[in-house]
């Protein structure tokens, strides 16, 4: 009987009738690139995190590695990062010539430990990447720590669209923020897209500079730059998208807490924290069990999807073969973590009924 019901995925696509007129409306319009929907939608995102100044670009990963340019971090600098992170968090410091010094993260909410931030700066730190994972806010210690060795903090927030903390938006704490608009993330474009948030005067016109060739006007190059631009339907969609974000982020939260409420028994299952002050904006609801294999085939078997979000941290990738830290022992409690973490469906699209056949599946496994 089980396996009659359909389906539950990790994510669904949200489209309507507004995201399909306007995507019909910019192609019509002939500009496609470098239009009003550009700029409206960076200023949108900006306003609605609370920064000073934003820029959408092509994605998130690119997003990160124009952060890094505008903060002029390069050869022989480093810069940290949490390894309990997608790799696009550590690789854009590789990009740009500096190295990854990767930290451990802190035990209850899988974040940056503000502590080994500390212990970790250098003469040669330049920079510290910190990631809102999973859509928990940051420690604000961690602005602190950087703050006092003067030191820029740049908040990967790629799965944190609408996350807070003590009233903050993620996004207006450091000193640039970097975003991805994925498909799978709190809010989307329509393709891949980001967009990066200032929070300094001097920066803001640096980094839309810079994703667009470092040019003062056509055919004047002033400084170094590429194309990390986004086009118009995707500012257009992401513009539709963001109306809708922060009743996204209440669904999120409304099936997280159903979900920490019905499952809080269970001894087997290691249920997520909220930090205190935050408002979590659950891109994943993680969960740690010591037979993971055993827990993704007992929802499999319920049709109900399962994700790892990350198997293998940054530093034991194949990429980090070769870096100081790249074998197993050097972050032992990222790595007890990526062993043991598994996520389940809590994407806003999910009906009730399969908020409760999740709960059921979860409670009905034993390890």
């Amino acid at each position: 009987h089980q396996m009659t019901l359909e389906r539950i995925p990790m994510g669904r696509m949200f489209i309507d009738d507004e995201m399909l007129d306007t995507a019909q409306r910019i192609l019509a319009s002939g500009q496609w690139i470098k239009g009003p929907e550009s700029k409206a939608f960076g200023a949108e995102w900006a306003a609605y995190c609370g920064a000073l100044g934003g820029t959408p670009c092509s994605n998130g990963s690119v997003a990160l590695i124009a952060a890094l340019h505008a903060l002029d971090v390069g050869h022989g600098d480093d810069v940290i990062v949490p390894s309990h992170t997608y790799i696009a968090s550590a690789t854009c410091i590789t990009m740009v010539g500096a190295n990854p010094i990767f930290v451990e993260i802190d035990a209850d909410y899988y974040t940056l430990d503000p502590a080994a931030v500390e212990a970790a700066i250098t003469p040669q730190t330049k920079a510290i990447i910190a990631v809102h994972l999973y859509g928990q806010p940051i420690d604000t210690a961690i602005f602190e720590v950087a703050k006092a060795h003067g030191i820029p903090v740049i908040e990967d927030s790629a799965q944190a669209h609408g996350a807070s903390l003590n009233g903050q938006r993620v996004g207006s704490f450091g000193d640039i923020a970097t975003f991805s608009f994925f498909p799978s993330k709190n809010m989307a474009v329509g393709g891949d897209g980001g967009a990066i948030l200032t929070n300094r005067e001097d920066l803001v016109q640096r980094v839309s500079t810079f994703i667009d060739h470092g040019r003062s006007d056509k055919y004047r190059n002033d400084v170094l730059g590429t194309n990390f631009r986004l086009s118009e339907i995707q500012c257009g969609i992401g513009r539709i998208q963001l109306k809708h974000l922060d009743g996204w982020v209440a669904r999120r939260n409304e099936i997280a807490s159903t979900y920490s409420e019905a499952l809080a028994d269970l001894e087997h299952v290691k249920l997520p924290k909220v930090r205190d002050g935050a408002v979590h904006a659950w891109h994943q609801y993680v969960v740690r069990v010591a037979d993971r294999d055993s827990f993704c085939a007992h929802l499999n078997s319920h049709n109900i999807s399962t994700g790892i979000h990350y198997p293998i941290p940054c530093h034991l990738q194949p990429v980090y073969a070769d870096h100081p830290q790249g074998s197993r022992g050097s972050l032992e409690l990222t790595e007890a973590v990526c062993d043991d973490i598994v996520s389940i469906p809590v994407m806003p699209l999910l009906t009730d009924d399969e908020v409760q056949r999740v709960i059921a599946a979860v409670l009905s496994w034993t390890p």
